[in-house]
């Protein structure tokens, strides 16, 4: 109704892989969902929603960013895996290490259902992702508290808003994504 059309979320998050350090940006563009008390549709009683997550993010959209944060010279990952946690705790050390081995990049606690949510209403969603820290996997390294998260999260602020303002005039709308092409298809109702 208010004329939407595409989201730019970011996103603090850990890094599961020595590759992704602290301060890089990474574009997801899958998810494995771990949390279980969120509401993750927007559609009740009679009516289904079965939207394709095999595209979960805007192709289109992380193709922007990604080329827009290579162009300002930022250490970047075209994509990843997130690993959401229902929170608010972090993650014990044997989670991390079970995330690690079953493909996971980086982790938080609210990519989902944002980018469910988002798919079910057509919209092209795309995250932003800014590890923190190493989780608790890496045992070399200081464990994850707070105050870590917030000290490095502040330090990315000024490059995703130079990231934002770089990309935010180049978006349009996408002729063919997934993100709009799927929902048409989606819906099954009671009748």
């Amino acid at each position: 109704e208010a004329g939407c059309t595409h989201v730019l979320a970011t996103t603090a998050c850990g890094s599961l892989r020595e590759e992704i350090k602290p301060g890089d940006l990474v574009f997801p563009d899958q998810f494995i969902d771990r949390t279980a008390k969120r509401k993750c549709t927007f559609y009740e009683k009679d009516v289904v929603c079965h939207i394709p997550m095999a595209e979960p993010f805007c192709p289109n959209l992380r193709r922007l960013l990604y080329k827009k944060a290579r162009e300002l010279g930022f250490r970047c990952h075209e994509r990843g895996t997130v690993v959401t946690i229902e929170g608010p705790r972090f993650s014990s050390r044997a989670e991390s290490l079970m995330f690690r081995q079953w493909g996971g990049d980086v982790i938080n606690m609210t990519t989902v259902p944002e980018v469910v949510l988002a798919r079910e209403a057509g919209l092209h969603y795309a995250a932003i992702a800014m590890p923190t820290d190493y989780d608790c996997w890496k045992i070399t390294e200081k464990a994850v508290d707070i105050s870590m998260v917030l000290e490095t999260f502040m330090r990315n602020i000024e490059k995703v808003q130079k990231l934002l303002l770089a990309a935010i005039p180049e978006i349009r709308e996408y002729d063919d994504c997934p993100c709009t092409r799927d929902i048409k298809t989606a819906i099954v109702t009671k009748k």
